[in-house]
């Protein structure tokens, strides 16, 4: 059911969220292991009778310390920035799951098809770590509330690519998308015909955003791209689509970070709360 009204100011008061890493994830799938690190908002530990939307984010060690960032001190600051949207009563709380990059091996984990020069081609195995590991490794620790309403997963570059396709292998599972500066690009954009071909029983909700600084107007024309195929797909821009190029962005964590507000308000506003 929705958060009551009278929960704003509890909300309020409930201080900042925390966070938990769980070190070593292993699967039968892929063989690297990867670390997780959570977030769970203030409220979560004051109200144990609450179950919680869940988000997924890719490349995990960006997301909330700057330590283990990729350029460090330059991270996403997601758990500031989810900290002030709750405590504003902006969005409803959640717990987002940062899942860590396996460095090398980030390549061929987070694209789709496989290109005859760079390699890759095993999103599909790493949707199977999400659906069949990970996802039941979380909720059994963590209060997680069921239903594509309120599971959302989300990323940058290939993660970003990572995102849209595994969102149209499992609409039913994923019901909202946060499609950062996806890597449309790779293999000739193969990802325009696995778009096109998707089955879907439901439409996710959807953010998707591009830079204008990201390497020329190409990116943003391939990203543009990408927006037009879910046009065709029957999204509706400004309902269950929001496309937006950033002037000046670049292809960065600093860039990225700007936009964690803006996906967090439409994927998961406080009105469509489902706790």
């Amino acid at each position: 059911m929705p958060f009551a009204p009278e929960l704003t100011a509890e909300l309020a008061a409930a201080g900042p969220g925390q966070l938990h890493k769980h070190e070593k994830f292993c699967s039968r799938f892929l063989t690297k292991k990867r670390d997780l690190i959570v977030y769970t908002p203030g409220i979560y530990e004051k109200r144990p009778d609450l179950q919680f939307p869940v988000l997924y984010l890719e490349d995990g060690q960006n997301l909330f310390d700057p330590a283990t960032s990729f350029i460090p001190g330059v991270y996403w600051r997601v758990g500031e920035t989810a900290d002030a949207l709750i405590a504003q009563g902006a969005i409803e709380p959640l717990v987002i799951v940062g899942i860590y990059n396996t460095g090398k091996q980030r390549l061929n984990e987070y694209t789709p098809t496989r290109d005859r020069k760079l390699g890759g081609g095993k999103a599909d195995k790493y949707g199977r770590l999400l659906i069949e590991e990970l996802q039941p490794f979380i909720e059994s620790r963590y209060r997680i509330a069921q239903g594509p309403r309120n599971k959302g997963l989300g990323g940058s570059s290939l993660g970003g690519l990572l995102t849209i396709y595994l969102g149209m292998q499992y609409p039913q599972v994923f019901g909202k998308l946060a499609v950062l500066s996806p890597s449309v690009w790779w293999n000739h954009r193969a990802i325009l015909q696995s778009v096109a071909r998707a089955k879907l029983p439901q439409r996710p909700r959807i953010w998707l955003d591009v830079g204008t600084d990201e390497g020329g107007t190409r990116t943003v024309e391939h990203v543009t791209a990408l927006r037009d195929a879910l046009l065709q797909k029957g999204w509706q821009e400004n309902r269950d689509l929001h496309f937006e190029i950033f002037p000046g962005a670049q292809h960065n964590e600093a860039a990225w970070a700007q936009r964690v507000g803006p996906f967090l308000r439409f994927l998961f506003p406080a009105a469509d709360s489902a706790v």
